[in-house]
């Protein structure tokens, strides 16, 4: 019988778990804690084994490694552009190698997302361009180990992020947070980013990526008629959103040789589209690491059978699980119409072979777990952990506090 990597905290009792989760809202800008009658907290965490925790951490920095020469090797040989399901005018002005021969002191923030299957770990997807989860990761895991004397948090994904930040333009620096102002969601995680970039001398500013301006070259923040240098911008805008903005605030030059150090910087949307492994035939970059948690990707075109259970459909530049067809897990309604956009537009999509993901037994059931592992300029971070009811984790999902035992 295969040995699990993982097994269930008991939950806590009510009036600790609802203290938690006061906490949680007040002190983690934790907004979002009830989607409809379902919790969004789980009342348990996820505990791991150290040495669970060690091989998950090796093999994303790995893959962080390989992910990022292969984007390197990409961007330099703009003809593999081709296919990947890029926005056409970011495209446009990728075909021009010499804009990225700038190098600046960016800071990059990766997640991958591991499952824990009969044939070992794999990976469904990697988060490359704006991944997101800190308060969870973080805050809300930093509560829940209060509360398991036995156990600690598998990093502090938020605090590497702010200091890896200062050391990159140093303290007193002027951070812009650059994200979809209007969205709960994502103010949230701003704001409490915010609070750890301020803990270690940063100075920041929140602001929609309509706001910014730029002069001559160099960037600035344009509140209420005034405009404030940027020294650094952290932005939780997807790149591929960005050509939606008006011309007025200048979001071509995010894409060329602009003069400002950012996480993540705009080529991280090479890797983010599920397009990807499409091109790792023609790289000269090694991917043996990619190649063995990734199952085989093909273009939906070379699928002749895609209604076919062992297949799952993916759209290129989806997010949070969204649009995901899986066969008999997927509503029968939402799948037909993921199959039926898959073969009339079959560039934007890719057919990724299923993988049978072990659930976790609970005290309410069988979860299926994704553990998320950060990787901040190459080196394991964090774990954001979350609980799916069904093999296909999206936006219903709860969070859950992924923690080891004390050495």
């Amino acid at each position: 019988m295969m040995k699990l990597p993982w097994k269930a905290g008991i939950p806590m009792e009510s009036t600790r778990f609802a203290e938690v989760r006061l906490q949680a809202i007040f002190d983690c800008c934790k907004w979002d804690f009830q989607v409809g009658d379902v919790a969004t907290l789980a009342n348990f965490p996820l505990l791991l084994n150290l040495e669970t925790w060690r091989e998950l951490a090796r093999l994303a920095e790995k893959l962080a490694s390989e992910i990022m020469a292969a984007e390197q090797e990409i961007v330099l040989r703009p003809r593999l552009l081709k296919g990947l399901s890029l926005p056409p005018m970011i495209e446009k002005i990728w075909q021009k190698p010499s804009i990225f021969q700038t190098l600046l002191p960016d800071v990059r923030v990766i997640r991958f997302d591991f499952h824990f299957t009969h044939d070992g770990w794999r990976i469904s997807e990697a988060n490359t361009d704006v991944p997101s989860g800190y308060i969870e990761a973080t805050g809300f895991t930093g509560l829940v180990a209060s509360h398991y004397s036995q156990t600690v948090p598998l990093g502090n994904p938020a605090a590497v992020l702010a200091t890896a930040i200062r050391q990159s333009v140093g303290e007193g620096a002027h951070v812009a947070l650059v994200h979809a102002t209007a969205y709960t969601d994502d103010h949230q995680v701003m704001i409490y980013l915010a609070q750890h970039f301020q803990q270690v001398g940063l100075r920041t500013c929140l602001i929609s990526p309509a706001q910014i301006y730029w002069e001559q070259g160099k960037i600035f923040s344009l509140n209420q008629h005034s405009l404030t240098p940027i020294d650094f911008l952290y932005r939780f805008f997807p790149a591929e959103w960005l050509p939606n903005l008006p011309k007025t605030c200048g979001w071509e030059n995010l894409f060329g040789s602009v003069q400002i150090p950012q996480c993540n910087p705009t080529t991280a949307l090479i890797t983010q589209t599920k397009r990807f492994p499409l091109v790792w035939d023609e790289l000269e970059t090694k991917l043996p690491t990619w190649r063995s948690l990734l199952l085989e990707t093909r273009d939906p075109r070379e699928v002749s059978h895609l209604n076919d259970e062992s297949w799952v459909l993916k759209p290129a530049l989806g997010r949070m699980g969204e649009k995901i067809g899986i066969l008999g897990v997927t509503e029968a309604e939402d799948w037909l119409k993921i199959y039926q956009n898959a073969q009339q537009h079959p560039e934007k999509w890719v057919a990724q072979r299923r993988f049978e993901p072990i659930p976790l037994l609970t005290v309410d059931g069988h979860f299926y777990p994704c553990i998320g592992v950060y990787t901040i300029n190459g080196l394991a971070s964090g774990a954001y952990g979350r609980l799916g009811r069904t093999p296909l984790i999206d936006g219903t999902a709860q969070d859950i506090a992924v923690l080891t035992q004390k050495c």
